[in-house]
């Protein structure tokens, strides 16, 4: 069995009176893509103060490729890469990444393929202070890519970026992932985590609600299926007393049934094909996931 990359076991952390986390356990293994999801709040940031060993967890361990947070060799092991960063504004972007290297004792022969990768090479001699917010936060994924490590930690890290500059991001973090990085980044854009991550976490008043990938949660918290049926002309009356749902329109039905329904109802529609003019299915999305086990009331951390 693959050993996880980030292992955090039983994990708890004080809050004054209250934990900011409470008995979190969770792993990332090689080339898996986690998202941790969660309301402003939740422990989210907490978590990842502990795992860049900022905060020592009162209870429960956090290993990075098998060393303490905090360790040199936790810190050579991970990159970081929060929602906002800042570099000196007097360098240009290939100093920033000649002087990361430094820090990180890493080869500078790979600055010029990481400025091309986040798509910099025209502005690597430009100074800092001239770039875009969303080129700075291109900058710093670069920075974060640095030595190939082993973990990246992403903290909101499309914030400032335009849908293209997203699409982008996302593509090379598929690619750090497919060569065996373990990513864990956390995210409000759950319609962009949907499809760019393999699992995801959901973490509520610091406890870890849910984990697993989308149609594992989906089917633990037993979320309907929707098929969306458009009829033809003068058929939705009759489509509706023969198979039930509910009426969006003049000739648009919405028939909710459990996963193991769906086949059954579309069986159904089949023998009314001739009412029919469209069926969409429509499977319970992340945001359908999310509001069945986030929990808001009472958010601290």
């Amino acid at each position: 069995m693959t050993q996880p990359i980030l292992d955090i076991r039983d994990v708890s952390l004080p809050f004054g009176p209250l934990k900011a986390l409470d008995g979190v356990t969770l792993a990332v293994s090689p080339g898996e893509r986690l998202a941790l999801l969660g309301h402003n709040g939740a422990g989210k940031s907490t978590l990842f103060k502990a795992i860049l060993g900022f905060l020592a967890p009162g209870e429960g361990a956090i290993t990075v490729a098998g060393h303490r947070p905090g360790s040199d060799a936790a810190r050579i092991a991970m990159s970081y890469l929060p929602e906002v960063v800042s570099f000196p504004q007097s360098l240009t972007g290939r100093e920033v990444l000649a002087y990361f290297s430094g820090l990180r004792g890493a080869s500078r022969s790979e600055i010029d393929g990481l400025l091309n990768r986040v798509g910099l090479a025209d502005a690597a001699d430009r100074r800092v202070r001239t770039y875009s917010k969303g080129m700075r936060q291109r900058l710093g994924l670069a920075q974060a890519l640095i030595g190939a490590p082993r973990l990246l930690l992403l903290d909101e890290p499309t914030s400032g970026l335009d849908p293209v500059s997203r699409h982008d991001f996302y593509t090379v973090i598929a690619e750090a992932a497919a060569r065996g990085c373990a990513v864990l980044l956390s995210s409000h854009g759950l319609e962009e985590v949907q499809d760019q991550t393999d699992r995801v976490a959901i973490l509520s008043r610091g406890r870890l609600r849910a984990s697993g990938t989308l149609a594992e949660l989906a089917a633990a918290a037993a979320l309907r299926t929707t098929i969306r049926v458009t009829a033809k002309q003068g058929q939705a009356d009759q489509l509706q007393s023969d198979l039930g749902g509910r009426r969006v329109n003049g000739c648009r039905l919405e028939i909710d049934c459990a996963p193991d329904a769906k086949l059954g109802v579309l069986l159904q529609l089949g023998q009314h094909r001739d009412a029919l003019h469209e069926v969409d299915v429509l499977a319970p999305g992340l945001n359908d996931i999310y509001r069945h086990f986030s929990d808001t009331k009472g958010d601290q951390a």
